[in-house]
């Protein structure tokens, strides 16, 4: 377990596999960062079994300090070895816990993850244009803006920009 000024990142417990459900098939959460396609229970089974088989990602629960509770997750994917690059995505799950700086917080951890563990250079992100929040906490984390792909996002019924985001290892 990782551990930050506001949150802790560590492994998922079966206990967290309903908020994820919930998250996953949550319509408005979705469109702040991806198309919405719901997952019925058994594709969610097959998915969160998958993953320990999946050397090319790692998912980390977001619980508040000392708390149980899972708030969301940090997922790092399409990790490259031979180009030490990867991905990153965050969802904080609820929207009440939105906006507290948890999401930032967790993204430094997770970035610290993949500097010291998995030996990246590279990690980026994309993410709607339209979503200031995200933009802010991603640049706040060390993220720079790198480019915008125009509308590359299909989401409900509208064309949306995707604001592309990297950041190199620290020196």
């Amino acid at each position: 377990m990782f551990k930050g000024t506001k949150v802790s990142i560590g492994p998922m417990l079966p206990s967290d596999g309903p908020a994820l459900f919930r998250w996953f098939n949550d319509v408005e959460a979705a469109a702040l960062d991806l198309a919405f396609r719901p997952m019925d229970w058994v594709a969610y089974k097959g998915w969160s079994e998958s993953l320990a088989k999946d050397t090319t990602r790692v998912l980390f629960a977001i619980r508040r300090l000392d708390q149980m509770p899972i708030i969301g997750f940090v997922g790092i994917t399409n990790i490259q070895p031979v180009h030490r690059s990867a991905e990153l995505g965050v969802r904080i799950g609820e929207a009440d816990d939105r906006g507290h700086g948890f999401g930032q917080d967790a993204t430094r951890l997770a970035l610290a993850y993949c500097w010291n563990h998995l030996n990246l250079n590279r990690v980026s992100l994309s993410t709607l244009a339209g979503n200031d929040r995200a933009i802010r906490a991603f640049a706040g984390a060390g993220f720079e803006r790198e480019g915008l792909a125009r509308r590359a996002a299909f989401i409900n019924g509208v064309w949306h920009d995707l604001v592309i985001m990297g950041m190199l290892r620290p020196e």
